[in-house]
């Protein structure tokens, strides 16, 4: 067992973080899948707007792998299907019906697991229309099935603001959570990592078997499984690892031991624009307005699926994403403030230049839309290099994807990158520059040349 002391990081301390308790809300009418969301796929249309479809029908494939089918979070009839530019598929959205049904498959016992190998795994997770949960680092995109990962990694802590606690929602769930790593040890021959919180509770990982274990505290970005792989087992070249989100090992181990796809998810509804924050049960894809309804202070917020840092802004007419389990609800500024970042740290800043080193307040504030400037010169001052736990130069990374300097840029360590581990150096930056967004562009033009 290995042990990941982050130093470098911050938490932000924004108000709204939801209360370990469920919150009840309606079932929600409509679901959605958006394939525009989905890195480096062609997507194919398997259904038509009026089709009848229930869970785990396959609603398109990719066609660059066109075994890789989506399946249905919902049992219903096509809505709508949104397109955008040059055709291409936005968004699918299906209305549920009452009494919903489910594609069947074969069930499997706990103690057959460990004896059907990779090939069989494999085939009957992309028979379900669930191969899409299956993500791989470089470049963060669907795993190739048929890739032989050297590790596949699962993180047991969501160290970003307003997110779901993960000790609270997997406390009795052992025995599908189980049954989920044991599915992953087949597709990357026992070599899975699992990490969790160093002082969790949760004998749902604290207790895992034949699964490597480590544990893990210190600010945010310690949650992030690009920074668990960085410091447990680095990328190395030619290599592809594999990663799961932890309630996506519930969804293999529920569709191994029942036979059945079960969308269901918990998600947080949480920020400071939101009257009650608390975590929700709901479903992959559900609606936004149904899980908000009754639960704003006013109508003039951000909604974001997602993290503060690397959501995506949508809207009561929205749907939570396919890999997002937070939706985040901030009030829009549009006051301004004099040289904030300048100003020494009080209840009004969290992070200035005078406070990241020198305060430990942990009380919160109202998080708000409010940039506090705007795209300025680039100003090297270690701003990024102080919330980065990353054996990597971001200034220089920075520069040589600017520059289109590929060889450069891998050999900065590119491919080890996920924009989501740079999303700290975003919020910080005194130039305002969204990093993550530059690590991204430099991964696609990475993607493209090969």
């Amino acid at each position: 067992m290995a042990h990941i002391k982050i130093r470098k990081g911050h938490d932000i301390q924004i108000s709204g973080a939801p209360e370990n308790e469920y919150l009840n809300i309606d079932k929600t009418k409509t679901v959605s899948i958006q394939p525009a969301n989905f890195r480096y796929i062609k997507p194919k249309l398997l259904v038509k707007v009026g089709d009848k479809v229930d869970i785990g029908s396959p609603l398109f494939f990719d066609k660059l792998h066109p075994e890789i089918k989506w399946a249905s979070p919902g049992c219903g009839e096509i809505k709508e299907i949104i397109l955008g530019e040059r055709r291409s598929i936005q968004n699918i959205i299906i209305e549920l019906t009452d009494e919903e049904k489910s594609v069947i498959h074969s069930p499997v016992r706990y103690q057959e697991i460990s004896s059907l190998g990779k090939k069989d795994v494999t085939d009957r997770i992309i028979e379900a229309n669930l191969w899409p949960i299956v993500r791989q680092r470089p470049y963060n995109k669907i795993a190739d099935p048929n890739d032989s990962p050297r590790a596949i990694f699962v993180s047991g802590f969501n160290s970003a603001p307003l997110t779901v606690n993960l000790d609270f929602i997997l406390r009795y769930k052992q025995s599908v959570f189980q049954a989920g790593l044991e599915i992953l040890n087949q597709l990357s021959d026992h070599n899975v990592h699992l990490t969790y919180e160093i002082d969790t509770n949760c004998e749902t990982l604290t207790s895992a078997r034949n699964v490597n274990l480590h544990t893990v505290n210190g600010p945010h970005p310690s949650g992030n499984v690009g920074i668990h792989i960085h410091h447990i087992d680095p990328w190395k070249p030619n290599e592809v690892i594999w990663v799961v989100n932890a309630q996506h090992v519930l969804t293999l181990g529920d569709l191994f031991l029942k036979g059945v796809y079960d969308p269901s998810i918990i998600a947080t509804v949480a920020g400071p624009g939101v009257k009650n924050a608390a975590h929700i049960k709901t479903r992959t894809g559900a609606n936004i307005e149904t899980l908000l309804s009754n639960n704003l202070h006013s109508d003039d917020n951000r909604i974001i699926s997602g993290d503060v840092l690397t959501g995506d802004e949508t809207n009561l007419n929205g749907h939570l994403g396919y890999y997002d389990s937070t939706v985040t609800v901030i009030p829009n500024s549009t006051e301004r403030e004099f040289l904030g970042l300048l100003k020494p740290g009080n209840e009004q800043t969290r992070y200035s230049v005078t406070n990241a080193f020198f305060s430990n307040n942990k009380s919160t504030f109202s998080f708000t839309t409010q940039q506090s400037g705007s795209l300025r010169p680039m100003v090297p001052i270690n701003a990024w290099e102080n919330v980065l736990p990353m054996d990597i130069y971001p200034n220089a990374l920075y520069r040589s994807i600017l520059a289109e300097d590929f060889e450069e840029m891998e050999g900065l360590g590119l491919l080890e990158c996920d924009e989501e581990d740079f999303a700290l150096c975003s919020f910080v930056c005194p130039s305002k520059i969204d990093v993550g967004s530059v690590i991204r562009h430099g991964l696609n033009l990475m993607k493209e040349d090969g």
